[in-house]
């Protein structure tokens, strides 16, 4: 279950690209930022994916990740050239490889390493996936195996990639887009791989005398709708187009907090049970089991703005559960060179290590849980209102084009004021009783004790 969502420079506020996503996997699946250098390798050098080896490329390009923490592949992420991508899990009436190969996390970060626009980006993962496929397990723990789509975008341009095997359609982003758990391109697309009308002919999805349309061929329709993944792109849908005009990047983490339009009419909201509409997931065990759920967000814009700033900001939470989190700022791209990335900390595993900012996170976001209402109304106000001054100074400082010194003090100061305040909330948090009003459902609250003593964690 995830959600990308891309708005091209025309349609925001600032004229630059925004991009935003929602990465939701095993809720102890920690994934962390991780930055890898430029680097130039040997002729003949072989790469080592999650599962295979491929021919590495004479120079890549470095990149800021968002990656689970045990595969080599990420699920969002942006290169020093500006270009960032998403993907998702989609669903076909054709299963997906058990083999190993590439993993769609894999094919994410390869697009970045070798592609210096979206084009390029887009070419090297239709490129890869014809050569080696996509196949293997992408579960931290049991197996779950899948195909998948991708939003890829630059300063100028934006393309959705879905796929099914090594087969492909292509739509270019004409304002505004995001994707789900679900196959959106129907006949829509700009280009196909040569395979791809063959394979549903092959297997009898379409007919040879009528229009091809992807989706209409592919989608497994009942599976997506058990990841309601049709009900979530339906709802980043509505939000993306609801603004309409001058969409901002505070909007944006607002879309990826939102718990789908119930969620807004009810002050009494507990995140139990089925997943419906809710672009933010936590794990639950309700009357359908939902073992994922939101473990990293991110939100960039990238390009320059209408009054000339240069715009390469990434917005990341570093933590599971965007609602009970906060957005942090990284320079990262073109006009960034030189600044110097705050301090990630150390790299998070599946066992609870407070040394990590994604653990730490846990204990405010699994004490929320347990009375999700008047413990996030005991901080979310105080989150909203340093998230906005987080925005603000950076505003500022994009503003009077600052220095490549200024923009690292700048995000070193902001990363440790909310690392101060997640501390803070924490303990206010676990000062307010567990209201039996409020208290997650015995099945709920039966998986997130399951979780605890997998992870060795106590609250």
């Amino acid at each position: 279950m995830c959600d990308t969502l891309v708005a091209k420079g025309g349609t925001t506020a600032s004229g630059a690209m925004l991009f935003a996503k929602n990465s939701d996997r095993e809720a102890n699946e920690a994934q962390y930022p991780l930055f890898v250098p430029a680097l130039s390798h040997e002729k003949g050098a072989r790469l080592r994916c999650t599962y295979i080896e491929i021919d590495q490329a004479h120079e890549t390009h470095a990149v800021l990740l968002s990656r689970p923490f045990w595969m080599w592949g990420a699920e969002m992420g942006a290169n020093e050239h500006g270009v960032v991508i998403g993907n998702e899990a989609v669903h076909a009436k054709i299963a997906p490889g058990v083999t190993p190969s590439l993993i769609g996390m894999d094919l994410l970060r390869l697009g970045l390493e070798r592609g210096a626009s979206a084009e390029e980006a887009l070419n090297t993962i239709t490129r890869l996936l014809g050569e080696h496929g996509q196949g293997g397990n992408c579960a931290h723990k049991g197996r779950f195996e899948y195909h998948n789509s991708f939003i890829i975008a630059d300063a100028t341009d934006a393309f959705v990639l879905e796929t099914v095997g090594r087969e492909w359609a292509v739509e270019r982003v004409a304002d505004r887009r995001s994707i789900s758990n679900s196959y959106t391109i129907g006949r829509g697309f700009e280009r196909t791989s040569q395979g791809a009308e063959a394979l549903a002919l092959e297997h009898g999805l379409t007919a040879q005398d009528t229009p091809f349309d992807f989706a209409g061929a592919f989608a497994n329709r009942k599976r997506s709708n058990l990841a309601s993944g049709h009900q979530r792109w339906c709802r980043t849908t509505e939000l993306l187009t609801g603004r309409g005009s001058g969409l901002k990047t505070p909007e944006m983490m607002r879309f990826l907090r939102d718990h789908g339009a119930q969620a807004t009419r009810r002050r009494d909201w507990r995140p139990d049970g089925i997943l419906g509409g809710a672009v933010s997931a936590h794990a639950t065990y309700g009357p359908v089991r939902r073992f994922g759920q939101t473990t990293g967000s991110w939100v960039a814009e990238v390009g320059n703005g209408h009054d000339g700033s240069k715009r390469a900001v990434h917005w990341l939470t570093a933590t599971a559960a965007p609602d009970t989190g906060i957005f942090k700022p990284v320079f990262f791209g073109p006009g960034f060179e030189g600044v110097k990335l705050p301090d990630f900390g150390p790299a998070p595993g599946d066992i609870y290590d407070a040394r990590t900012r994604w653990w730490r996170h846990e204990r405010l976001h699994r004490a929320v849980l347990r009375n999700y209402p008047e413990r996030m109304a005991a901080y979310a106000a105080e989150r909203d209102r340093l998230e906005a001054s987080f925005v603000e100074r950076v505003e500022s400082f994009l503003a009077r084009g600052g220095s490549a010194e200024e923009a690292s003090s700048l995000t070193a100061t902001l990363w440790h004021e909310a690392d101060e305040a997640e501390a803070r909330w924490t303990e206010k948090v676990l000062k307010i009783p567990e209201n039996p009003a409020f208290r997650p459902s015995p099945f709920m609250a039966a998986h997130w004790g399951s979780l605890a003593r997998q992870a060795r964690l106590s609250v």
